[in-house]
Formats: C-alpha cells, structure tokens, sequence
C-alpha cells in the first residue's frame, strides 16, 4: 500500500463533529428547524491515484450521516450543517479514514446589544495545487472562531461596533502549521436613508504559528451597502498592510484591499450575482472558506496577496428544471516566494425531473491554472450526469457517472479517469 500515514482527522475533530450532529439530531423539542440524514455509496474509479500511467482500477465505500439545524430567531442563534462518515478503500489504494465537513455559526445576546459570537469550518483541502485531488494531498482545515461583539447606539443614524476576536486554525496533517489568531475591530456605520447605510472600519489582527512565525495585518476600509426592490449591493474599499516575521528576518507589504457582494433579481426566474474581494492575509486565514473558488498552496510562503472575482446566474424553468452557470477567476501571490498562481473556470449544472419520483441532472466544469514558478499550465475538464428515484418518502436512491480529464505542461501531472457511483440515503426526520 502507497499511501501516507496518519492521514485520519483527530479523534478530538471526529467527537466535536458528532457531538454536533447529536446535538442538531436531538432538536426535535427545540424550536428551529431539523433534519437528519443516513447515506451509503459505493464509487468505482479506473485511476483512483489520478496517475499519469501505470493506472490501478479501486472502489471506495463511505458510509455517512449528515445533519442540519437552525433555529428560530430569538435571544440565542445557532445555524449548523455537518457531515461525518467513514471511507473504506477495497484495494488499498489509501487508507481507510474518517472524514467530515461542518459549518457553524451561532450568537447569544448576552446583555442589551451585548452578543457573543461563536464560528466553526471544517473542510478538506489540497496541499499542493501543483498536485492532483486525491486523499494523499489533502488535509483537513479547520477554523474555530469566538469573541464578543457590543453595538453602541450613538444617535438613531450612527452606530458603533465594537468586536474582538479569537480564533485557532488546525490541519490534521502534522507537516501543515497550525496558527492562533486575534483579531481587534472598530466600525461605524451611518444611516443614510432607509436603504442605504454607509460608514469607516478599522481592524488589526495578530498571527501566531506553531513554527513561531508571526504575521500582523492591519486594514482601514470605507464600506456601504444599499438594497433596491431588485438588487442588494454592499462592499468596502481602503488599505491594509501586513508584516511577517520569522526568526531575524521581517517583511513587509500594503496595498488596496475591498470586496464586492452584488445579487441581482432579473425576473422572477432568474438570478445574477457578482461576488469579489482583494486581501493580504496569510495562507491559515479563512479566505479560502469564505470564496470556495479560491485555494491556498499550503507548501509555499506564509502571507500572501489574494484576489477573486466571480459571477453567475440561476435560472429556474416552468417544468420544474433549473440552469446553474458560475465563472470565476483568482489570483495567489505568495510575498516570501516567487510563486504566483492564476487560476480561473467555469462550473455549469442543468437538472430536471424525469418522472414524478425521479429527476436527473448534467454538469460541466473546466479549470486553468498558471504557475509562475515553473511557467506551466494545468488545464483540467470535468464531465458528470446523475439521477435520483425516491423509492418512499424518506428513502433515495442516487446513481452517477463521471470522467475527468487533466492536461498539464508537466507530464506528470496528466490523467485521464472514468468513474461510477450508485448508494442509498436516507432520511431519519
């Protein structure tokens, strides 16, 4: 068996994850909204090393389940989703491994305008973009979140926000490091009129690694945000500067930093967003959660200058189908290396019912990636159709079939791979 190991999530992960989704399982007396669900699949690969020759043929079985609740508005909020199973490779081709994904967030108002918040992510990510996605390039990331947060009520249009907060980023991999950060922040917002609200923040955040290298980023920043019957606009523009040091050696870097959140109702059926942001951050921070397109090569420098931009639109038809088209485009630049990643694509998906228990859907995605430090090109296509029957009320039965394609200036890199999927899921309540 060529795998590594050690490759499992912490039992202390796999615990907090089930505590959870026991926890949004057993809301049934609560007020908020629940549900809980049980999945067995089973996926045949003809490449499953997404090798460029020498392919090896495997199946891989996971057995999950996966929770959701939220609660009503009130005192206290809590919005959680979260999934926990096992993967059991027939062949060997990895190791067997408990896997998970979660996201939380939830507040309590603990005094008048007095909040304390607490987040949680958990997601699988690659180590190395260079390399392809399979478990041996993968580790798990998670970002745990929590502070308090007060808002001064200075006259009925001006508002102060006060907030301070601690967060700690762990990856199940021991070679990855893990990081703590704090984080001071001071925005007031102006009500301009009843749609538009307008004001200044200022923040400033300390980072501290478990290599003891340390990385301090400050930030001034204009923001708005504006809603029209139709559309919901908000953003920030301003300058940060972040400084980085390790051992004797300090550097440091500023530059314009804002983002940009624009959702678009076009008619009834159709929706259009607009979605960027621009950081100097450093390769732990959640900006990589936050933008799903984007991703950190966690083998090079500490900071690093981020910038993303998508767009896309969700169209919804008569006949029950729907269209689903995003484009995206992001850009890494590691300040300690020379390395710069590019990186854009296209991800489409059109699903519709077949029948009156079962529907259908067919999906497409394509990936460009540019890397400046060995001047080669990844290009990666991605074909997949499926369908589902539900066979009673709670019980589904899920069937798919995909291939994806990698070509690469380095021939290495290259693979072709053809897979099948059939499993079950069902719904516990």
């Amino acid at each position: 068996m060529d795998s590594k190991q050690g490759a499992g999530m912490p039992l202390s992960r796999i615990l907090a994850i089930g505590l959870l989704l026991a926890c949004a399982g057993a809301a049934t007396t609560a007020q908020g909204n629940s549900e809980v669900t049980g999945g067995l699949d089973t996926r045949f690969t003809d490449n499953a090393r997404k090798a460029s020759s020498g392919e090896t043929s495997d199946m891989e079985t996971r057995a999950y389940i996966r929770a959701g609740y939220r609660t009503d508005p009130g005192r206290c909020n809590a919005d959680f989703t979260g999934t926990l199973g096992y993967s059991l490779w027939h062949d060997n081709s990895f190791d067997d491994e408990a896997f998970g994904e979660m996201d939380f967030t939830g507040d309590c108002e603990l005094a008048n305008r007095f909040y304390w918040d607490v987040s949680n992510n958990l997601r699988e990510v690659n180590q190395d973009a260079t390399q392809s996605n399979t478990p041996d390039n993968r580790t798990r990331k998670n970002v745990f979140s929590t502070g308090p947060r007060y808002l001064l009520r200075v006259n009925d249009t001006n508002w102060l926000n006060l907030s301070a907060r601690y967060e700690n980023v762990e990856f199940s991999e021991p070679e990855e490091s893990d990081s703590e950060r704090y984080i001071g922040s001071v925005a007031w917002n102006h009500i301009v009129s009843q749609t538009l609200t307008a004001g200044v923040s200022t923040s400033y955040s300390r980072t501290e690694y478990d290599t003891d290298a340390e990385v301090d980023v400050k930030s001034a920043r204009l923001t708005f945000s504006n809603v029209w019957a139709t559309t919901r606009l908000s953003g920030a523009i301003g300058v940060s500067e972040i400084e980085t040091r390790f051992g004797s050696t300090t550097q440091s870097s500023d530059g314009l930093v804002g983002e940009l959140d624009l959702t678009r109702t076009i008619t009834p059926s159709l929706d259009w967003y607009l979605r960027g942001a621009r950081e100097l951050t450093d390769r732990t921070s959640s900006f990589d959660i936050r933008f799903g397109e984007f991703e950190f090569n966690l083998r090079d420098s500490i900071s690093v200058e981020t910038t993303t931009l998508s767009t896309g639109i969700n169209q919804r038809y008569s006949d029950r189908s729907s269209l689903t088209v995003d484009v995206y485009a992001s850009q890494a630049d590691y300040l300690e290396s020379p390395e710069r990643e590019d990186k854009s694509g296209l991800n489409a998906r059109y699903s519709r019912p077949l029948t009156e228990l079962a529907s259908g859907y067919a999906g497409i995605g394509y990936d460009y990636t540019k890397f400046q430090s060995d001047q080669a090109d990844d290009r990666t296509l991605r074909l997949e159709a499926g369908t589902e029957y539900q066979a009673t009320r709670d019980l589904n039965l899920v069937a798919k079939v995909g291939h994806e394609r990698k070509v690469s200036d380095v021939p290495t890199r290259e693979y072709d791979e053809n897979w099948v999927l059939v499993g079950v899921e069902y719904r516990f309540r």
